[in-house]
C-alpha cells in the first residue's frame, strides 16, 4: 500500500506534467537565446578575426605567438584587476572592501568570476568559508524576510483594523510593497551603477536582476574597472545592497511560488471534482442498467421458476 500511495495516479500525472512544463521552460528559452544570440555571435567572431588580422598585418613585428603572449598579459592583468592603460601603479582587486564585497558574493552563491583566489591557502580557505558561510547566510536571510513579511503583516493588520476589507486591503499591501522594493532594489541601485559605471540603464537593471537572483554572469560586475576610482562607500553601499536585495528578492519569489502552488492546487482540486463527478454520473447511468438486466435475469432462472412453482 506504500509504494501505491507514493506512486498513486493522482500524483504521477501531476508530476510528469509538471516535468513536461519545466522542461519546454527550458527549451523555449534555449531557441529564443539562440535566435537573439547566434547571429549576434557569429558576427562577433566575424569581427574578431578580421581585427586581428589586421592587428597582425599593421604591427608586422608581432607573430602568433607575440599574440598569444600578449592576450595571456591583458587575461593576467585582468584577472588582478591591473589596468594596461597607463604606468600608473594600482591596488588591484584584493584591498579591504573589494575583498569583503569577494567574501559577500562567495556567502550568497552569486560568484560573479572576475575576482577568485589563486593561492593555495586562499581555494582552501574559500571552501570552507563556503561550507560553513552559505548555511549561515541562509539562515539570516530567510530571518530578514521574515522580520520584512512580519512588517508588511503588521501594517496590513492595522488598516484592516481601520477600513475593514481585508482582501483589497492585502493587496493594495502588497502592492505597495512590491513597488517600494523596486524602487529601492533596482531603480536608485540602476540609476547609481549609471553614474558611477557609465553603463546604459538596460545594462543596469540587468546586472541588479543578475546580481541579486545570485545567478551572477560576471560579464557586468560593479567596482572592478580598475580605470576607475572608486570612494570607499560604494563598497559598503554595493555590499548592503545585495544582501538587503536578496532577502526582498527571496520573498518575492517565495509569493510566486506560493502562488504557483495555489494555482496548482486549484486546478487539481478542479481536476478531481470533473473526475468524481464524470465518475459518479457514469455510476448513476450504469445502476438502472444493471438493475434491469439483474431483474431479466431472475426472471429468467429456472431455479427462480422452481422455487415459484
Amino acid at each position: 500500500m506504500e509504494i501505491k500511495e507514493v506512486f498513486s495516479l493522482a500524483r504521477v500525472p501531476s508530476i510528469l506534467l509538471l516535468g513536461l512544463v519545466y522542461v519546454a521552460y527550458v527549451l523555449i528559452g534555449g531557441v529564443i537565446f539562440w535566435k537573439l544570440e547566434g547571429d549576434l555571435g557569429q558576427k562577433d567572431v566575424s569581427q574578431l578575426l578580421l581585427t586581428k588580422k589586421m592587428f597582425l598585418s599593421k604591427y608586422t613585428c608581432l607573430d602568433q605567438e607575440g599574440l598569444e603572449a600578449l592576450v595571456q598579459l591583458v587575461q593576467d592583468s585582468s584577472k588582478i584587476g591591473l589596468s594596461l592603460k597607463s604606468n600608473n601603479t594600482a591596488a588591484g582587486f584584493w584591498k579591504f572592501t573589494s575583498s569583503a564585497v569577494f567574501a559577500a558574493t562567495v556567502v550568497t552563491t552569486i560568484g560573479y568570476g572576475n575576482q577568485c583566489p589563486t593561492s593555495t591557502a586562499g581555494q582552501i580557505f574559500c571552501v570552507f568559508f563556503a561550507l560553513f558561510g552559505i548555511p549561515l547566510n541562509v539562515v539570516v536571510l530567510n530571518r530578514v524576510g521574515k522580520y520584512m513579511l512580519a512588517i508588511e503583516r503588521n501594517i496590513s493588520d492595522f488598516l484592516e483594523g481601520k477600513t475593514g476589507r481585508k482582501k483589497c486591503t492585502r493587496f493594495f499591501v502588497h502592492l505597495v510593497s512590491y513597488i517600494s522594493g523596486t524602487v529601492l532594489f533596482f531603480i536608485m541601485p540602476m540609476i547609481v551603477f549609471q553614474l558611477e559605471e557609465g553603463w546604459t540603464f538596460s545594462q543596469a537593471i540587468y546586472y541588479c536582476f543578475i546580481s541579486l537572483s545570485t545567478i551572477g554572469f560576471g560579464d557586468f560586475v560593479a567596482d572592478s574597472n580598475p580605470d576607475k576610482w572608486y570612494p570607499d562607500w560604494y563598497n559598503v553601499l554595493i555590499a548592503s545592497w545585495i544582501f538587503f536585495g536578496m532577502a526582498w528578492l527571496a520573498l518575492v519569489i517565495n509569493h510566486s511560488i506560493d502562488i504557483l502552488e495555489r494555482l496548482n492546487t486549484h486546478f487539481k482540486m478542479r481536476w478531481g471534482k470533473e473526475k468524481q463527478g464524470h465518475d459518479s454520473g457514469s455510476a448513476e447511468s450504469e445502476n438502472p442498467e444493471t438493475q434491469v438486466e439483474e431483474e431479466d435475469e431472475n426472471k429468467k432462472s429456472p431455479m427462480n421458476q422452481q422455487a415459484t412453482q
